[in-house]
């Protein structure tokens, strides 16, 4: 065999120190991540509330109380509706797409208004106080919460859509920060999902 000379030898690789900033999440993504576990705590402890009442008494709903579901089964349609319209909305964004992004979060922010809206004409429809008992208690903080967190989503939909606005260079930069607004909206939908099975439809 002949030895290989130092020309035609392979050369050595290349060694290149690893970043561990390379490897880490996102400082956002993991805030927005623990924040939604500490909310998804707190509506466990409501729903640990609701169903501990809901065992000890013997009677649910106590002294007649009824719910009419079909509103309210209309405004989750629309909530369950504006979950689709925000992931088009991160798509826009993912896109670059500023036209596209600030319409779909229009649209999304008017199915989540119209949620809250008829959440308050429920509330003054129904002919029981929060006071009379713990189970009309237990429905308005339920529901009363959950309409505060939509609120608050709204209110970030239009601190986005400003920001987007005034962003020249809309794109990659800013679509994290959209993406994160819609993990929280998704969490509102599916949170209210499980409340409407357990107050409207569990008997």
């Amino acid at each position: 065999m002949t030895a290989i000379s130092a020309a035609e030898a392979p050369p050595a690789p290349v060694i290149r120190p690893v970043n561990p900033a390379d490897y880490r999440p996102a400082m956002l993504n993991v805030g927005v991540i623990v924040w939604l576990a500490s909310e998804l705590m707190f509506f466990s402890g409501l729903f640990a509330a609701f169903f501990a009442l809901r065992a000890a008494t013997p009677i649910w709903p106590p002294h007649g109380d009824t719910l009419d579901v079909t509103p309210v089964l209309i405004a989750t349609l629309f909530l369950v509706i504006s979950s689709g319209t925000m992931q088009y909305a991160v798509k826009a964004a993912m896109k670059g797409d500023k036209v596209g992004f600030l319409g779909w979060i229009a649209l999304t922010f008017a199915l989540g208004a119209l949620f809250d809206g008829m959440q308050m004409s429920d509330w003054a429809g129904r002919p029981f106080p929060i006071d009379q008992n713990a189970y009309t208690s237990c429905f308005y903080v339920l529901t009363g919460f959950h309409a505060l967190h939509v609120l608050g989503g709204l209110f970030g939909m239009v601190l986005m859509a400003i920001r987007v606005k005034k962003t020249k260079n809309f794109g990659h930069r800013t679509a994290p920060a959209v993406e994160m607004l819609s993990y929280y909206w998704h969490f509102v939908d599916v949170v209210w999902i499980v409340m409407f099975l357990s107050i409207f439809v569990l008997k």
